[in-house]
């Protein structure tokens, strides 16, 4: 005999309560999410340390959805901008910078380089490391 709402207990009716499902759900991808942006914030500074010491980076800053938490997804990536490596060393800096984690992305823009609309924006949201 099928049953009513009145007739299952409340874990029953929890296992079917799909808003309860979502809520539990969202709890999961944020505790996914805010624990990549605590390993996001030292991996931003190893980067930034590596580009000084390896690269002469005069300025590192970081910028787009690492610098709050509440942007930070657990698809999210750190983005980098350096002033200060030459040209000719740029492209070896990105690959000593994308090679420090297997499990977040580390992006390195150029100031110099990019669209004036991405430079007011690093240089408006953006944190210095």
């Amino acid at each position: 005999m099928a049953k009513t709402a009145l007739d299952i207990t409340g874990d029953q009716w929890l296992a079917y309560d799909m808003g309860a499902a979502v809520r539990r759900r969202q709890a999961s991808v944020d505790r996914q999410a805010q624990e990549r942006w605590q390993q996001a914030q030292p991996l931003a500074r190893e980067a930034a340390q590596r580009l000084r010491d390896q690269f002469g980076a005069r300025r590192v800053v970081l910028f787009g959805s690492a610098v709050e938490r509440s942007s930070f997804t657990r698809w999210s990536d750190v983005d980098l901008a350096v002033w200060g490596v030459p040209p000719e060393c740029f492209y070896g800096a990105v690959a000593a910078v994308t090679g420090l984690s297997t499990e977040i992305a580390v992006d390195l823009v150029d100031p110099e380089e990019c669209p004036a609309a991405l430079r007011t924006v690093i240089e408006r949201e953006g944190i210095e490391l």
